[in-house]
Protein backbone atom coordinates (compact mmCIF):
# COMPACT_ATOMS: atom_id res chain seq x y z
CA UNK A 1 0.00 0.00 0.00
CA UNK A 2 1.15 3.41 -0.65
CA UNK A 3 2.77 5.25 2.60
CA UNK A 4 -1.31 5.43 2.93
CA UNK A 5 -2.40 4.24 6.39
CA UNK A 6 -3.85 0.69 5.80
CA UNK A 7 -7.69 0.86 6.15
CA UNK A 8 -10.26 -0.93 7.29
CA UNK A 9 -12.50 -3.39 4.54
CA UNK A 10 -15.76 -4.35 6.11
CA UNK A 11 -17.50 -5.52 2.54
CA UNK A 12 -14.01 -7.03 0.84
CA UNK A 13 -10.67 -9.10 1.22
CA UNK A 14 -8.32 -7.65 -0.05
CA UNK A 15 -4.89 -9.32 -0.77
CA UNK A 16 -1.96 -7.65 -2.04
CA UNK A 17 0.38 -9.32 -4.46
CA UNK A 18 3.66 -7.22 -4.31
CA UNK A 19 5.14 -4.78 -2.29
CA UNK A 20 4.93 -1.93 -4.76
CA UNK A 21 1.42 -2.24 -6.48
CA UNK A 22 -1.33 -4.47 -6.81
CA UNK A 23 -4.27 -6.72 -4.38
CA UNK A 24 -6.64 -9.26 -5.36
CA UNK A 25 -10.34 -8.87 -4.32
CA UNK A 26 -12.29 -10.98 -3.43
CA UNK A 27 -15.95 -11.40 -2.09
CA UNK A 28 -17.88 -9.55 -4.79
CA UNK A 29 -19.82 -10.34 -7.96
CA UNK A 30 -19.16 -7.92 -10.67
CA UNK A 31 -22.12 -9.33 -12.50
CA UNK A 32 -24.46 -8.56 -9.57
CA UNK A 33 -26.30 -5.16 -8.44
CA UNK A 34 -24.01 -4.75 -5.30
CA UNK A 35 -24.30 -1.85 -3.39
CA UNK A 36 -22.94 1.49 -3.39
CA UNK A 37 -21.25 0.38 0.12
CA UNK A 38 -19.17 -2.20 -1.95
CA UNK A 39 -18.69 0.18 -4.98
CA UNK A 40 -17.00 2.72 -2.46
CA UNK A 41 -14.65 -0.18 -1.35
CA UNK A 42 -13.62 -1.61 -5.03
CA UNK A 43 -12.99 2.30 -5.72
CA UNK A 44 -10.69 2.74 -2.51
CA UNK A 45 -9.13 -0.40 -2.79
CA UNK A 46 -7.82 0.66 -6.50
CA UNK A 47 -6.71 4.18 -4.80
CA UNK A 48 -5.27 2.38 -2.10
CA UNK A 49 -3.03 -0.05 -4.25
CA UNK A 50 -3.40 1.27 -7.98
CA UNK A 51 -4.39 -1.93 -9.73
CA UNK A 52 -7.03 -4.67 -8.53
CA UNK A 53 -8.06 -7.84 -9.33
CA UNK A 54 -10.82 -10.01 -9.59
CA UNK A 55 -11.17 -14.10 -10.00
CA UNK A 56 -13.77 -16.39 -11.36
CA UNK A 57 -16.09 -13.18 -12.59
CA UNK A 58 -18.30 -14.32 -15.32
CA UNK A 59 -19.57 -11.34 -16.29
CA UNK A 60 -21.53 -10.38 -19.90
CA UNK A 61 -20.60 -7.31 -22.11
CA UNK A 62 -23.76 -5.58 -20.98
CA UNK A 63 -22.90 -6.32 -17.48
CA UNK A 64 -19.37 -5.20 -18.38
CA UNK A 65 -20.53 -1.58 -19.57
CA UNK A 66 -22.56 -1.28 -16.39
CA UNK A 67 -20.09 -1.79 -14.00
CA UNK A 68 -17.67 0.45 -15.72
CA UNK A 69 -20.44 2.81 -15.84
CA UNK A 70 -20.43 2.77 -12.07
CA UNK A 71 -16.68 4.08 -12.29
CA UNK A 72 -18.23 7.35 -14.47
CA UNK A 73 -18.73 8.49 -17.91
CA UNK A 74 -17.04 5.62 -20.60
CA UNK A 75 -13.96 7.29 -22.48
CA UNK A 76 -14.34 6.01 -26.26
CA UNK A 77 -11.40 4.64 -28.40
CA UNK A 78 -10.72 7.29 -30.65
CA UNK A 79 -9.13 5.34 -33.00
CA UNK A 80 -11.29 2.43 -33.40
CA UNK A 81 -14.82 0.79 -33.21
CA UNK A 82 -16.25 -0.91 -30.23
CA UNK A 83 -18.11 -4.31 -29.98
CA UNK A 84 -20.87 -4.73 -32.25
CA UNK A 85 -23.66 -3.39 -30.29
CA UNK A 86 -21.43 -2.37 -27.44
CA UNK A 87 -19.61 0.43 -28.19
CA UNK A 88 -17.90 0.50 -25.20
CA UNK A 89 -15.61 -2.13 -25.65
CA UNK A 90 -13.12 -2.93 -27.36
CA UNK A 91 -12.02 -6.56 -28.00
CA UNK A 92 -8.22 -7.06 -27.82
CA UNK A 93 -7.39 -10.30 -29.21
CA UNK A 94 -4.40 -11.95 -30.51
CA UNK A 95 -4.06 -15.38 -32.83
CA UNK A 96 -1.24 -17.77 -33.31
CA UNK A 97 -0.89 -16.12 -36.74
CA UNK A 98 -0.16 -12.69 -35.04
CA UNK A 99 3.01 -12.08 -34.47
CA UNK A 100 2.73 -8.39 -32.52
CA UNK A 101 0.50 -8.71 -29.77
CA UNK A 102 -1.77 -4.91 -28.60
CA UNK A 103 0.60 -3.02 -25.98
CA UNK A 104 3.59 -4.79 -25.56
CA UNK A 105 5.30 -1.45 -24.43
CA UNK A 106 5.32 0.32 -20.97
CA UNK A 107 2.43 2.73 -21.49
CA UNK A 108 -0.49 4.88 -19.68
CA UNK A 109 -3.69 4.60 -21.84
CA UNK A 110 -5.18 7.17 -24.08
CA UNK A 111 -2.32 9.41 -23.07
CA UNK A 112 -2.37 10.82 -26.62
CA UNK A 113 -6.28 12.51 -25.94
CA UNK A 114 -6.70 16.01 -23.71
CA UNK A 115 -8.24 13.94 -21.07
CA UNK A 116 -6.38 10.79 -20.91
CA UNK A 117 -8.51 7.59 -19.52
CA UNK A 118 -8.96 7.59 -15.95
CA UNK A 119 -8.89 3.94 -15.50
CA UNK A 120 -9.09 0.35 -17.71
CA UNK A 121 -11.27 -2.22 -16.79
CA UNK A 122 -9.56 -5.07 -18.70
CA UNK A 123 -11.41 -8.84 -18.86
CA UNK A 124 -10.03 -12.17 -20.02
CA UNK A 125 -12.53 -13.73 -22.53
CA UNK A 126 -10.06 -16.24 -24.41
CA UNK A 127 -6.47 -16.80 -22.03
CA UNK A 128 -3.34 -18.62 -23.41
CA UNK A 129 -1.73 -22.00 -21.67
CA UNK A 130 1.02 -19.96 -21.03
CA UNK A 131 2.55 -16.60 -21.04
CA UNK A 132 0.32 -13.44 -21.90
CA UNK A 133 0.91 -11.93 -18.26
CA UNK A 134 0.34 -7.74 -17.75
CA UNK A 135 2.76 -5.81 -15.57
CA UNK A 136 2.50 -2.93 -14.07
CA UNK A 137 4.59 -0.08 -12.75
CA UNK A 138 3.79 2.51 -9.43
CA UNK A 139 4.37 6.13 -10.59
CA UNK A 140 4.07 7.48 -7.22
CA UNK A 141 7.37 5.67 -6.59
CA UNK A 142 8.69 6.41 -9.69
CA UNK A 143 8.02 10.36 -8.72
CA UNK A 144 9.29 9.82 -5.04
CA UNK A 145 12.82 8.30 -6.03
CA UNK A 146 13.69 10.84 -8.33
CA UNK A 147 16.01 13.73 -6.79
CA UNK A 148 15.17 16.41 -5.65
CA UNK A 149 17.13 18.57 -8.36
CA UNK A 150 15.80 16.49 -10.81
CA UNK A 151 12.23 17.08 -9.16
CA UNK A 152 12.99 20.84 -9.43
CA UNK A 153 13.65 20.64 -13.13
CA UNK A 154 10.64 18.57 -14.49
CA UNK A 155 7.59 20.47 -12.39
CA UNK A 156 8.18 22.93 -15.73
CA UNK A 157 8.54 20.20 -18.35
CA UNK A 158 5.59 19.21 -20.47
CA UNK A 159 5.72 15.97 -22.54
CA UNK A 160 4.06 15.94 -25.94
CA UNK A 161 2.34 12.61 -26.74
CA UNK A 162 1.06 11.71 -29.89
CA UNK A 163 -1.06 8.91 -31.91
CA UNK A 164 1.46 9.00 -34.75
CA UNK A 165 1.57 5.18 -34.97
CA UNK A 166 -1.61 5.24 -36.96
CA UNK A 167 -1.00 4.14 -40.09
CA UNK A 168 -2.14 2.67 -43.64
CA UNK A 169 -2.84 -0.95 -43.59
CA UNK A 170 -1.91 -3.08 -46.81
CA UNK A 171 -5.89 -3.62 -47.56
CA UNK A 172 -5.65 -0.08 -47.69
CA UNK A 173 -7.86 0.10 -44.38
CA UNK A 174 -6.59 2.46 -41.19
CA UNK A 175 -4.99 0.51 -38.71
CA UNK A 176 -3.94 1.25 -35.39
CA UNK A 177 -0.61 -0.14 -34.23
CA UNK A 178 -0.49 -0.18 -30.57
CA UNK A 179 2.86 -2.45 -30.34
CA UNK A 180 1.35 -5.04 -31.59
CA UNK A 181 -1.57 -6.52 -33.80
CA UNK A 182 -3.53 -4.16 -35.94
CA UNK A 183 -7.12 -3.07 -35.04
CA UNK A 184 -9.29 -2.02 -37.71
CA UNK A 185 -10.42 1.65 -37.15
CA UNK A 186 -13.36 4.62 -38.30
CA UNK A 187 -11.18 7.50 -38.23
CA UNK A 188 -9.62 8.87 -41.39
CA UNK A 189 -5.82 8.07 -42.66
CA UNK A 190 -5.26 11.58 -41.31
CA UNK A 191 -6.33 11.35 -37.85
CA UNK A 192 -3.43 12.50 -35.06
CA UNK A 193 -4.36 13.30 -31.78
CA UNK A 194 -1.46 15.28 -30.04
CA UNK A 195 -1.54 16.61 -26.19
CA UNK A 196 0.91 17.84 -24.20
CA UNK A 197 0.38 17.35 -20.07
CA UNK A 198 2.87 17.59 -17.48
CA UNK A 199 5.70 15.03 -16.88
CA UNK A 200 4.42 15.43 -13.21
CA UNK A 201 0.76 15.30 -12.37
CA UNK A 202 -0.99 15.59 -8.94
CA UNK A 203 -3.44 12.84 -8.58
CA UNK A 204 -6.97 14.19 -7.86
CA UNK A 205 -8.37 12.04 -5.62
CA UNK A 206 -5.26 11.32 -3.31
CA UNK A 207 -3.20 14.65 -3.63
CA UNK A 208 -0.33 12.47 -4.41
CA UNK A 209 2.31 13.26 -7.44
CA UNK A 210 3.24 10.76 -9.76
CA UNK A 211 5.44 10.46 -13.02
CA UNK A 212 3.24 10.83 -15.93
CA UNK A 213 5.27 8.90 -18.77
CA UNK A 214 4.88 6.52 -21.14
CA UNK A 215 5.32 4.81 -24.49
CA UNK A 216 3.32 7.47 -26.04
CA UNK A 217 5.63 10.28 -25.42
CA UNK A 218 7.73 11.61 -28.22
CA UNK A 219 8.84 14.51 -26.90
CA UNK A 220 9.29 17.57 -24.21
CA UNK A 221 7.27 20.57 -24.97
CA UNK A 222 9.41 23.30 -27.10
CA UNK A 223 12.08 20.55 -27.53
CA UNK A 224 13.44 18.39 -30.37
CA UNK A 225 12.69 14.68 -30.01
CA UNK A 226 16.73 14.63 -30.46
CA UNK A 227 17.15 16.50 -27.25
CA UNK A 228 14.09 15.06 -25.43
CA UNK A 229 15.47 11.58 -25.84
CA UNK A 230 17.95 11.14 -23.21
CA UNK A 231 15.81 12.46 -20.84
CA UNK A 232 12.70 10.31 -21.85
CA UNK A 233 14.75 7.43 -22.23
CA UNK A 234 16.02 7.86 -18.33
CA UNK A 235 12.36 8.60 -17.17
CA UNK A 236 10.80 5.52 -18.61
CA UNK A 237 13.66 3.20 -17.46
CA UNK A 238 13.41 4.56 -13.86
CA UNK A 239 9.59 4.47 -13.89
CA UNK A 240 9.51 1.21 -14.78
CA UNK A 241 12.32 -0.48 -12.41
CA UNK A 242 11.52 -4.08 -11.03
CA UNK A 243 10.85 -3.13 -7.51
CA UNK A 244 8.57 -1.12 -8.67
CA UNK A 245 6.37 -3.04 -10.50
CA UNK A 246 3.55 -6.48 -10.06
CA UNK A 247 2.98 -9.33 -12.87
CA UNK A 248 -0.47 -10.44 -12.93
CA UNK A 249 -1.19 -14.19 -14.49
CA UNK A 250 -4.60 -14.35 -16.13
CA UNK A 251 -6.96 -16.63 -15.97
CA UNK A 252 -10.13 -17.16 -17.75
CA UNK A 253 -12.60 -14.73 -16.08
CA UNK A 254 -9.75 -12.57 -14.68
CA UNK A 255 -10.75 -8.97 -14.15
CA UNK A 256 -8.19 -6.24 -14.07
CA UNK A 257 -8.76 -2.77 -12.68
CA UNK A 258 -5.76 0.24 -13.13
CA UNK A 259 -5.37 3.91 -12.18
CA UNK A 260 -3.89 5.36 -15.27
CA UNK A 261 -3.02 8.47 -13.13
CA UNK A 262 -0.48 6.64 -11.20
CA UNK A 263 0.52 3.63 -13.40
CA UNK A 264 1.92 2.21 -16.35
CA UNK A 265 1.19 -1.57 -17.97
CA UNK A 266 3.08 -3.90 -20.33
CA UNK A 267 1.37 -6.79 -21.52
CA UNK A 268 3.87 -8.80 -22.53
CA UNK A 269 3.96 -11.11 -25.38
CA UNK A 270 5.13 -14.67 -25.07
CA UNK A 271 2.06 -16.87 -26.40
CA UNK A 272 3.30 -17.43 -30.06
CA UNK A 273 0.92 -20.55 -31.02
CA UNK A 274 -1.96 -19.37 -28.83
CA UNK A 275 -4.65 -16.76 -28.70
CA UNK A 276 -5.55 -14.07 -26.02
CA UNK A 277 -8.94 -12.51 -26.24
CA UNK A 278 -9.80 -9.61 -23.73
CA UNK A 279 -12.48 -7.30 -23.49
CA UNK A 280 -11.23 -3.37 -22.79
CA UNK A 281 -13.29 -0.93 -21.09
CA UNK A 282 -11.50 3.00 -20.46
CA UNK A 283 -13.32 5.58 -18.15
CA UNK A 284 -13.05 9.09 -19.07
CA UNK A 285 -10.83 11.45 -16.97
CA UNK A 286 -9.36 15.08 -16.53
CA UNK A 287 -6.56 16.61 -17.98
CA UNK A 288 -3.28 15.94 -15.90
CA UNK A 289 -2.52 18.75 -13.50
CA UNK A 290 0.86 19.82 -11.55
CA UNK A 291 0.60 21.91 -7.82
Amino acid sequence: MNAAVRRPYHQLEIRRIAGSLGAEVFNVDLSSGFSDDVMAEIRQALLDNLVIFFRDQTITPAEQVAFARRWGDIHYFPLSAGLDGFPEILEVKKTPEEEKNVGNYWHTDQMFTPKPAMVTILYARQVPSYGGDTMFSNQYMAYDALSDGMKTMLATLKTVSSSTHLKRGADGKDEYHSGGTSIKVQAPVNTQMTSAHPVIRTHPETGRRALFMGGHVHNFEGMTEAESKPLIDYLMSHSTRAEATCRFRWQPGSMAIWDNRCTQHLALNDYPTETRIMHRITVAGDAPFFR
